[in-house]
């Protein structure tokens, strides 16, 4: 079933006449829409894609099923929507939770004869169950950033600086016609005890944890992948902590099943960390939902209120951050079956020393 008619028929769930979708990630999702400004009038019988000029070509090139409305100087965003709602017939529409304060009152003033209605996840809960084919697309994206890991892996050695990693995945990306999801993290030494280190200048050394997080886009999914190396030798600190992570990874993976809840699979690992001595060091959330954003709705924390359904893809990622000492984070992206956890990333995630 397409995503139009999936949120179509939600429609009726919501007691809503007409959606306004305004937030790009949910146009995106929706139309197959690549660019930047994109908007969606959506009743039972119409769909009407609405963008600016700039993307004329582009979106008749991309969009397929959907009436499509394209306004150029003078016309604005506000004068175009007046016409498609007086065309569509519309009097009262539902718009995301995700609009902010002055858009909706820029929207209140622009159309006084509509009611907007603020409507609470009208999309996301359809983004967070994946089609057989998006599924598929984080799994390519996944293979391209492993396959970028293993040839940056060279530069993990005594005397490279965490900036010369970083450049190098970016540039990997861009040769292969893509571009990194987010900044890659490579967090060394000292820099591993902080979950989202900036990327420095700090040379590599012998004894260091060093901590990779990256990822990239494919087709507009994205990967999310963390690893966690050792230059030189492992001591048995080392070892101790990693392998705490690890085995927090590898049983809270299995809880990732339909029905559980966020918090509860947050938990297995918080608890696991906690009997080892480690949980006071492992200071955020167990994971978030992957797909069309790097973090796509959902959560896996003691603060998540959502239920784990098939379908889903989260990333798994403990971690211990120990000031002084160092870090370390494991992450992995997992898809929700009723068959089990399968963990789309295939990176080894033994303890490796390299350099």
């Amino acid at each position: 079933m397409s995503a139009l008619t999936r949120l179509t028929d939600r429609l009726g769930t919501l007691g809503l006449p007409a959606l306004l979708v305004s937030d790009i990630t949910n146009v995106q999702w929706l139309t197959g829409f690549t660019g930047s400004s994109g908007f969606v009038v959506l009743t039972p019988t119409r769909a009407v894609f609405v963008t600016d000029g700039r993307y004329d070509t582009q979106a008749h090139e991309e969009v397929k099923g959907f009436e499509m409305v394209i306004y150029k100087p003078p016309m604005t965003l506000d004068g175009c929507l007046a016409s498609v709602f007086a065309d569509v017939g519309i009097k009262t529409i539902g718009f995301e939770d995700l609009v902010t304060c002055s858009t909706i009152n820029r929207l209140r003033k622009a159309h006084p004869g509509i009611e907007f209605v603020e409507t609470a996840d009208a999309v996301h809960p359809l983004r967070m169950v994946k089609e057989p084919w998006e599924v598929a697309k984080i799994v390519e994206a996944c293979r391209l950033s492993e396959a970028c890991l293993e040839h940056s892996l060279r530069l993990l050695q005594p005397g490279v600086t965490e900036r010369e990693v970083a450049i190098d995945i970016r540039f990997y990306f861009e040769r292969q016609g893509t571009v990194a999801s987010f900044g890659p993290i490579v967090a060394s030494g000292p820099n591993s005890a902080k979950p989202h280190a900036k990327v420095s200048d700090r040379v590599l050394q012998k004894g260091d944890f060093v901590t990779i997080d990256w990822g990239c886009w494919l087709d507009g999914y994205s990967s999310d992948i963390t690893r966690t190396f050792v230059i030189g030798e492992a001591s048995d600190r080392h070892k101790e902590v990693y392998n705490a992570v690890l085995d927090s990874l590898l049983e809270s993976t299995q809880a990732l099943v339909p029905g559980n809840t966020g918090k509860a699979v947050d938990s297995v690992a918080r608890d696991l960390l906690s009997g080892r001595g480690l949980g006071h060091y492992f200071t955020h959330g167990l994971g978030h939902g992957l797909g069309r954003a790097v973090h796509d709705p959902g959560s896996l924390s003691q603060a998540s209120t959502f239920t784990v359904a098939e379908g889903n893809v989260y990333t798994v990622e403990p971690g211990v951050y120990i000031d002084g000492f160092g870090g370390v984070r494991i992450e992995d992206d997992v898809h929700v079956t009723t068959e089990g956890p399968v963990v789309l990333t295939r990176y080894p995630r033994e303890l490796m020393v390299v350099g």
